[in-house]
């Protein structure tokens, strides 16, 4: 009498996560577990977790993204749109960049949509020729218009856009313009509603008593000059509630510099925080807010009881270190709701006017502006 012998480890390990995959998971092509993970989850080796997903990836399940991870493929019926985040090289790039994803699968995890973030990858230098047949054969592969939040500093922007334009590939914007601080480029944009996210900390910082609020900027884009008239807007409303004389509540403004490295930067911003003799600064992003709190420690300027300092978008860091940094919360997945809305609004109706939707943020006071936060 013939035995029957159990299927391979590995065959089992894919058929339960093909269970899972039927049943919704990971839908809108998010990301799967690592291999590690998938190991440690079902107490097998690297190798068969690493066999168990080439099953699923033959039966086109999931899909391998270089440098990315595994991820669902999604269903034929679902929609697929493509995600483009040029973000501002440097140490927090890859904190930021999980922040704008973390929306985005968040709307993927309720919806049968899937988000692809390695469709597009504009380089300096791009034509609107080049950028046109990229946007041709994206259309090709399926995918009905494209989510970019554009770089600070990058003109490949432009070119990336008329390319999409003559392509017949919608495109929204995220979080600012593309086409610099001033000129409306007729893109569809949803953003964080920066005016009066920095009207608010700056009230938050004179009602704590601070009376030289000065405001850090980093570049000339629509998002950072919202956060500038928001500051501008609540200092005006100080001085004219106190009937305060402009001497005794200053406007200073300070650009961080971008030709030098980011240590220098911060040093220089420093700099100006001291010889302004500023009592709190609100900085456009929490990574240039900590840099200066590390600077103006190193100096043995205490934070906050010497200058108060706030930040925008509540990185995870900010609340990990012993001061803990005030901020402005970032709602990424409300943001990427609205976005994904405009989206099929712009595909159902191609004429339509543009559409700019401000989204609020909450200010989370912590340790660096209010000691008595913790």
């Amino acid at each position: 009498m013939a035995t029957a012998f159990p299927p391979p480890k590995y065959q089992s390990v894919a058929a339960a996560i093909e269970a899972q995959v039927a049943k919704g998971k990971w839908e809108g092509g998010r990301r799967l577990p690592s291999v590690r993970g998938i190991a440690a989850q079902h107490k097998v080796s690297v190798v068969t977790a690493s066999r168990a997903l080439q099953i699923l990836r033959d039966k086109g399940l999931v899909q391998t993204r270089e440098r990315s991870g595994c991820y669902r493929v999604p269903p034929p019926a679902a929609e697929r749109w493509a995600v483009c985040l040029r973000l501002t090289p440097g140490p927090w790039q890859s904190t930021t960049l999980a922040q704008c994803r973390s929306g985005f699968e968040g709307v993927a995890a309720r919806q049968s949509v899937g988000f692809v973030y390695d469709a597009f990858s504009p380089a300096p230098g791009l034509t609107p020729a080049d950028a046109e047949a990229a946007a041709v054969r994206a259309k090709a592969d399926g995918f009905a218009g494209v989510f970019l939040l554009p770089s600070r500093t990058d003109a490949a922007d432009a070119a990336f856009l008329a390319g999409c334009r003559v392509a017949g590939l919608p495109v929204v914007l995220l979080e600012r313009n593309a086409a610099g601080a001033d000129r409306v480029d007729g893109h569809d944009l949803v953003c964080l509603d920066d005016v009066t996210g920095a009207a608010t900390a700056t009230r938050h910082l004179f009602a704590v008593g601070r009376r030289r609020v000065g405001m850090v900027i980093g570049s000339a884009t629509s998002s950072h000059n919202d956060r500038l008239a928001g500051y501008l807007f609540a200092l005006c409303c100080a001085r004219q509630q106190n009937g305060q004389r402009a001497a005794s509540l200053p406007e200073v403004v300070v650009r961080q510099p971008t030709s030098i490295s980011e240590k220098d930067s911060y040093a220089a911003v420093a700099d100006a925080v001291q010889r302004r003799r500023l009592d709190a600064v609100l900085c456009y992003s929490d990574y240039a807010a900590l840099g200066l709190v590390l600077e103006l420690f190193r100096r043995g300027v205490k934070v906050p009881a010497q200058v108060a300092v706030a930040g925008f978008d509540n990185l995870p860091f900010g609340d990990s270190f012993a001061v803990g940094l005030t901020t402005t919360d970032y709602p990424a997945e409300t943001m990427a709701d609205h976005a994904l809305r405009l989206m099929r609004a712009r595909v159902q109706d191609p004429t339509r006017p543009a559409v700019k939707v401000c989204v609020p943020g909450r200010l989370i006071v912590r340790g660096s502006t209010d000691p008595g936060a913790r």
